[in-house]
């Protein structure tokens, strides 16, 4: 981790608002974290293929460890800027008069509104959309679960037609309840609603009248830097400026460094994202890819190519919670190293369906190839290659795009894992780099909200002063070895 000291005054307070936890860090100047604090997030599964989160729940967990991180660094007057890092895509919908949730959040995992993205593409929409936001047509943008709640919810319905309906994702909630009303979203968040244009300054009104959602409901779009609000005092004991917000994957991409074009970053948390800095030019993808806001400063924005896969953590979570195959996530790695292969068994981790580049939102998982041999630690292994096989896939695509990865920086929670590591090196013939202090979601909107408050005078130079030190896993795979695994992936997809 970087060095140590942080003078009064001058700390960061960062929200990091995730899928499956809230959690607050203060970080000094020179990215030296000074406290932590974390609560759970419950999920929400009402039916087969939905997911929700409770918006209350958010605003209150995320306040909660916001105190608990500024009590642990001695008051608010510690505090110079908080920045915001928040799960993308997910739904909140509130009442502007009251301030109150109207339904329970729904998540980016959800896919209830498959079938409205089939009808849309089978109306022959895809083209134009994707043209004009860099995102195809998948439940998993946020503008048919806008939809879907403003014809299935009463109480959304009716506060659109009284005027008062707030529409937005996680980072905007945060920023209302904090500020008492300010109702903003940064560009890179925007850019994942399919309601945006990409190089344009503002909501789309045919996207909005395409997906059903009213413009008024929207969010102000703003820089990922600068005055976006001041939490008010009430809640952490003193007026603090929020001088930082971006989506979770930009804010990574940001921590991880990736500041110069063609470099790439892969988080794995809950799902997995990959990003690849692409500069100032809108990017396009001819191979199932996304193009998305990275970062906007100054009105300017930068541009990165996505590959958004829907479970990797999550399967591991599911391993343990549903199946009973292990008592903690920490077990895959020595599971894994305990076996010399996977014994055949490969698993498609299509728990809710498949991402990029396949956009199969009717896929489900599969496992393949047990025999009565196989045992909980040829199951492990599999879960954990399955996350090289999928990258792999991203790898081929980016590749197509002209935007091959020479090099992959690696984070998240299941980037701790040193097999995972080294099989994501093997797999791919690329070098693999980790930095020591693997939170880069949450060191990313630290370096926003410092730019943003003045602490620092670029990016580059904010990147300069908090990051740390890293390792690299070097490729060591046979490539006979390498084209087995390759060729029994591609079998077990045919099969979801």
């Amino acid at each position: 981790m970087p060095g140590e000291g942080m003078s009064e005054g001058d700390a960061i307070l960062v929200i990091d608002a995730g899928t499956t936890s809230n959690r607050a860090m203060v970080f000094a100047p020179d990215g030296t974290v000074r406290a932590v604090a974390q609560r759970p997030l419950t999920q929400h599964y009402p039916q087969p293929g939905r997911v929700e989160h409770d918006a209350e729940e958010i605003w209150q967990g995320v306040l909660a460890c916001a105190r608990q991180a500024v009590t642990q660094v001695g008051g608010a007057d510690r505090i110079a800027a908080i920045g915001i890092a928040n799960q993308r895509e997910t739904v909140v919908a509130w009442d502007k008069a009251s301030g109150k949730p109207l339904t329970r959040a729904i998540v980016w995992q959800d896919r209830r509104t498959a079938p409205v993205c089939e009808a849309l593409r089978d109306a022959g929409h895809e083209g134009a959309v994707q043209a004009e936001t860099g995102l195809v047509l998948d439940p998993y943008f946020s503008a048919t679960k806008m939809g879907w709640m403003l014809e299935h919810v009463p109480e959304v319905r009716a506060a659109r037609e009284a005027g008062r309906l707030a529409l937005g994702t996680v980072e905007s909630w945060l920023l209302w309840k904090f500020t008492g009303g300010a109702h903003r979203s940064d560009a890179s968040n925007a850019s994942r609603t399919s309601l945006m244009g990409l190089a344009a300054n503002g909501w789309d009104e045919g996207l909005c009248d395409l997906f059903g959602v009213p413009r008024g409901a929207l969010p102000e779009i703003c820089d990922c830097a600068g005055e976006i609000g001041t939490a008010l005092p009430e809640w952490l004991g003193a007026p603090i400026p929020i001088s930082g917000m971006a989506g979770d994957q930009q804010a990574a991409t940001v921590g991880q460094g990736c500041l110069t074009v063609g470099e790439t970053k892969a988080t794995y948390g809950t799902g997995a994202f990959v990003l690849a800095n692409m500069g100032s030019t809108v990017p396009s993808s001819a191979h199932r890819l996304l193009a998305t806001v990275l970062w906007q400063l100054g009105g300017e924005r930068t541009y990165a190519l996505e590959g958004s896969v829907f479970v990797a953590g999550s399967l591991v979570q599911w391993l343990r919670d549903s199946l009973g195959l292990i008592d903690a996530a920490t077990e895959t790695e020595d599971l894994a190293r305990s076996v010399p292969d996977s014994g055949g068994v490969v698993i498609v981790p299509a728990l809710a369906g498949l991402g990029a580049p396949h956009w199969r939102a009717d896929a489900r998982a599969a496992i393949t190839g047990c025999t009565f041999a196989t045992t909980r630690a040829h199951l492990a292994r599999a879960a954990l290659e399955a996350m090289a096989m999928q990258t792999r896939d991203l790898a081929e695509a980016f590749a197509a795009d002209d935007a091959r990865w020479t090099m992959l920086r690696i984070d998240g929670g299941m980037s701790a894992n040193d097999w995972m590591a080294q099989d994501l090196a093997d797999v791919l013939a690329l070098p693999v780099e980790r930095p020591v202090f693997i939170e880069t979601t949450a060191l990313g909107a630290a370096m926003l909200a410092g730019l943003g408050a003045g602490l620092f005078g670029s990016l580059g130079e904010a990147a300069a002063a908090m990051s740390g030190k890293r390792e690299t896993f070097a490729p060591a795979m046979p490539s006979e070895v390498r084209d087995a695994r390759v060729k029994g992936w591609a079998r077990a997809l045919e099969t979801v």
